[in-house]
């Protein structure tokens, strides 16, 4: 049986991708801030053992350090890492960022994902035999920006580096590093899309949304991969969104 951890898993897409892979036969790590979160979507999934839920703060690389401890020690190895865990902080001019909030976005989106993908590399270079996959989520944002998210954008673009060179490292010790780019997927944190958000052109117009199988589905298509191939970027979007040709 492989075992998967998934960032964020408490909600949104980290919880459906965390809940395909559970149903696919996986044993699934459930990562998030919230323990009861955690818990609920493994009883939904009707995960029994083969989902645990772990309480972590990605930010605290103490705290990921100890987590990926408990994995090995729990699970014995660790097959696929999907470094989902993510903020965006609400529309804000450059110069009216406070010190903390980009603070916040760095911490979480960029440094939390580079500690799980270390605490990754780590145990998936010493375990026997060696090797696994790490897929990142990447965001359209690691393309083209949108209005007033200069620090999401920032750390989504971190995020590409961080796949590109993770990629490279990795070959060696046969771990896998894709990014998946995902745009428009309904979810709470989209809810204000299909509402009307700021444009390119300075116009406030609704985006089209996908639904989140769409994601699932692209999700698990690079998971079943042989280590053998990897999907260095995949971007998957609502047709209908105004992504190409933005700005």
């Amino acid at each position: 049986m492989k075992t998967a951890l998934v960032t964020g898993a408490g909600s949104g897409i980290g919880r459906a991708c965390a809940t395909a892979l559970l149903r696919d036969g996986w044993q699934v790590v459930f990562v998030g801030r919230r323990a009861q979160a955690l818990q609920q979507a493994i009883a939904a999934a009707d995960g029994g053992a083969r989902g645990i839920a772990l309480p972590c703060d990605v930010s605290d690389e103490y705290a990921v350090a100890a987590l990926f401890d408990t994995v090995r020690e729990r699970c014995g190895r660790l097959d696929l890492l999907f470094n989902n865990a993510g903020v965006m902080l609400p529309t804000t001019l450059p110069d009216e960022y406070s010190a903390a909030s980009w603070r916040q976005a760095v911490d979480i989106n960029l440094n939390g994902a580079f500690f799980c993908l270390a605490g990754a590399f780590r145990l998936m270079r010493s375990q026997q035999p060696p090797g696994g996959r790490i897929i990142n989520n990447g965001s359209i944002s690691a393309h083209a920006p949108r209005p007033g998210s200069m620090a999401y954008t920032a750390t989504k673009h971190a995020i590409t580096g961080l796949t590109r060179a993770a990629a490279l490292d990795g070959r060696a010790f046969d771990i896998a590093v894709g990014q998946i780019d995902i745009g428009n997927v309904a979810s709470d944190m989209t809810e204000k899309m299909a509402k009307g958000v700021p444009q390119a052109d300075g116009s406030i117009r609704a985006e089209a949304r996908m639904e989140m199988q769409a994601v699932v589905d692209t999700f698990m298509a690079m998971a079943h991969l042989p280590l053998t191939a990897n999907v260095l970027f995949m971007t998957v979007m609502a047709t209908k969104m105004p992504y190409v040709g933005r700005g």
